[in-house]
């Protein structure tokens, strides 16, 4: 929703928005006709609950509450959610509407990415405009308690979350919270008035015993390099994590430990003109994936302008050598601990509210006839030069991108 619609966008309720809703079940008290901006009904969803508010985002966004149902189902499986389903924007009950723990922490993490996301769902409070039910305005706030300071359950390092409920679900909690040192996102599902209190053991747990670990370049091994000797002159650049790299580890294990693999896909925010990335696991366990960016040898460069700068002068008499270093663009690769998978039946509203807000109608381009002749190395460098090759940020020119395409 948020990467699709612009959030001064006009909406505008059905009577199938309000009324296709379960008679007690959260609401702002919005009715059939009123006109809100996106914005507003982003605000009211996550702070209120409000169901109405869900189906008409989800109108406005597919044309249908079902059209909109698919979508959410497509999103689920990019993010890797495998024990999901979604029947409807609301999470309201439903048997074909469904999740677990583990996936519910993959969409939650895609949706904190978004900076709009984090800054609504962060809000404790929120002036609607003026409806037909309540013509002067009124004050939303947010129903989750460990956000406001003035409650019992008030978490000081919790920044965002959403809180959900029905007769099927229980009491079901998603919460975003960090230190200066890592970022954790816990889910409840299944609760019985114990969601605030668990998901506040799980937070001193996971900040007491887990670190993120910055990857340098000796970390990514000699086997990835090696793959890539085949370019020509290589040794201009320098292969390097991205710089906002890390992965996340129990306090006292060791990057050694951690086992790598290279994937050619691209990750799910990547590195403008990354090569690839590097999937982590601990104990079988994954950890953490990390962009891998060629950045120009500023070393390298500057011997070799010097050298022809010396023989520029000997023949011209006037040498006016120069130097440039690429240091490459800066990407985010964000970590999370792993969830054990339960499947859970989802409640309040949760996860679809959650993916409401992430769905992005992507465009896949097929590579045809390419794709079955290219290694996964070669095809990642194919997709470069299809989608504007940038040899500037990336540190590989057109033509040494070719030659691997032409001759290997």
């Amino acid at each position: 929703m948020v990467e699709n619609c612009n959030l001064d966008d006009t909406v505008t309720f059905s009577k199938n928005a309000v009324y296709n809703v379960e008679p007690g079940s959260s609401s702002a008290g919005i009715d059939a006709g009123d006109t809100l901006t996106v914005r507003d009904c982003l605000y009211a969803m996550l702070l209120q609950s409000a169901n109405e508010a869900a189906n008409a985002l989800a109108e406005h966004t597919a044309g249908s509450i079902e059209a909109f149902a698919k979508m959410m189902n497509d999103k689920a499986a990019s993010l890797g959610c495998k024990d999901s389903h979604f029947a409807n924007p609301s999470g309201l009950n439903n048997p074909e509407h469904y999740t677990s723990a583990y996936d519910y922490a993959l969409i939650s993490r895609a949706a904190f990415k978004n900076p709009t996301v984090t800054e609504i769902d962060s809000a404790t409070y929120y002036n609607l405009p003026p409806t037909s039910r309540v013509p002067t305005g009124q004050t939303l706030y947010s129903h989750h308690s460990m956000l406001r300071k003035n409650s019992g359950n008030y978490y000081q390092n919790a920044i965002c979350g959403k809180t959900g409920y029905t007769t099927l679900a229980g009491n079901t909690l998603v919460t975003y919270a960090r230190t200066d040192k890592i970022g954790l996102i816990t889910v409840v599902l299944n609760g019985n008035k114990t969601h605030y209190v668990d998901t506040q053991s799980l937070l001193d747990f996971g900040f007491a015993n887990f670190k993120n670990v910055k990857l340098k370049s000796s970390d990514i091994g000699t086997n990835f390099k090696s793959n890539l000797a085949l370019i020509p002159n290589f040794n201009e650049y320098t292969i390097e994590p991205d710089d906002n790299a890390s992965i996340t580890l129990p306090n006292d294990a060791d990057v050694s430990e951690v086992e790598s693999a290279m994937d050619f896909e691209q990750s799910e925010s990547p590195t403008a003109n990354a090569l690839c990335k590097i999937d982590y696991k601990y104990n079988g366990r994954p950890v953490g994936s990390v962009d891998i960016i060629a950045k120009k040898n500023a070393n390298y460069e500057a011997n070799t302008n010097n050298n022809t700068g010396e023989v520029a002068s000997t023949a011209t008499g006037n040498s006016n050598p120069t130097s440039t270093a690429n240091t490459g663009t800066q990407g985010f690769s964000n970590v999370m601990l792993s969830i054990s998978k339960k499947n859970m039946i989802i409640g309040g509203g949760i996860a679809g509210i959650i993916l409401l807000l992430i769905i992005i109608i992507s465009i896949r381009v097929h590579l045809a006839k390419k794709k079955s002749d290219l290694s996964d190395r070669e095809l990642r460098i194919y997709g470069l030069l299809k989608n504007g090759w940038s040899a500037t940020d990336c540190g590989i020119s057109e033509d040494e991108a070719k030659y691997i395409i032409e001759k290997h």
